[in-house]
């Protein structure tokens, strides 16, 4: 959290210290809610049509009533503005709102929306350069039917579960396989893996988020003549990878250099894709700026 720092909640700008949600509201008392991550790269916020997109998808599946995109839009540049931001982290949550205790969501009369924009730290250069260990987690992802995974829920109890687990055992990210065994995703991250040199990486089918960093560098393989093969994986298929990275939107191409016992080098692939990423990124730039 930094000084002085600025929030968007509902429908004005506040200072942090009066960005204030009630202690009713359900979004703190049940997880419901929704949100999207996003990035800002020299001002400019990486695929937003999209993250807004798949924002309005989670508000459909939840049924929950969000802003119109061009007031979301607003909001961001103005939180951004607020806080004097050109490379950010930023983070949009809408919640069912306050309303009595109770699970009904028609005891809640507006939603709760709240814009933050932080300063983005880079992550350190060692990691993309040696690759970061990962573990299997214990706890299992989501049922497909029981919380689909389309929706970016504030509901995250068992990714925290994963993650607390992945810090225990002194890895940087767990990945969480679903109920049949096959490998669904990190604990907020896409994972890929090079096998046969074919690029492969779970279908949102098997409990995988339909990740826009992923959706990118799917689209970047194909476009550069890199086999892409999205299906059922279990642990053995990674296991005998050449190369594992997992992908999201503030990390965007994170190298693996270790799955349990089993150790991967940083391979072409996974920096060829890496280095097609950022001019992507620069592209769009480019483009949003009209130059």
């Amino acid at each position: 959290m930094e000084k002085d720092m600025r929030i968007f909640l509902n429908k004005k700008i506040v200072p942090e210290p009066e960005a204030v949600v009630s202690v009713y509201d359900h979004g703190f008392l049940y997880g419901d809610g929704i949100y999207e991550t996003m990035r800002a790269y020299n001002g400019v916020v990486f695929m937003l049509d999209k993250h807004l997109e798949r924002l309005g998808r989670s508000a459909s599946l939840t049924k929950l009533d969000i802003p119109e995109t061009g007031f979301i839009k607003d909001a961001v540049s103005m939180t951004m503005e607020a806080n004097k931001l050109s490379d950010a982290y930023i983070r949009v949550t809408v919640s069912r709102g306050k309303g009595a205790i109770g699970l009904d969501p028609a005891l809640c009369k507006e939603p709760t929306f709240v814009v933050i924009a932080e300063h983005f730290k880079k992550y350190p250069e060692h990691l993309y350069s040696s690759g970061v260990k990962l573990v299997i987690a214990k706890t299992r992802r989501n049922l497909v039917f029981a919380i689909n995974p389309k929706i970016k829920s504030l509901n995250f109890l068992n990714n925290i579960f994963a993650k607390m687990e992945a810090k225990e055992r002194g890895a940087y990210e767990a990945i969480m396989l679903n109920a049949e065994g096959l490998i669904a995703e990190g604990t907020v991250s896409n994972i890929f893996f090079v096998k046969d040199n074919v690029l492969c990486t779970p279908a949102p089918e098997v409990g995988a988020l339909d990740g826009i960093t992923r959706e990118v560098v799917i689209n970047l393989a194909k476009k550069n003549g890199v086999k892409v093969s999205e299906g059922e994986y279990y642990p053995d298929d990674l296991f005998n990878a050449s190369e594992v990275f997992f992908t999201n939107t503030t990390s965007e191409i994170m190298p693996v250099s270790q799955v349990e016992l089993i150790d991967y080098k940083v391979g072409d692939v996974t920096k060829s894709l890496h280095m097609l990423y950022k001019e992507e990124v620069s592209a769009y730039i480019k483009n949003y700026r009209g130059n």
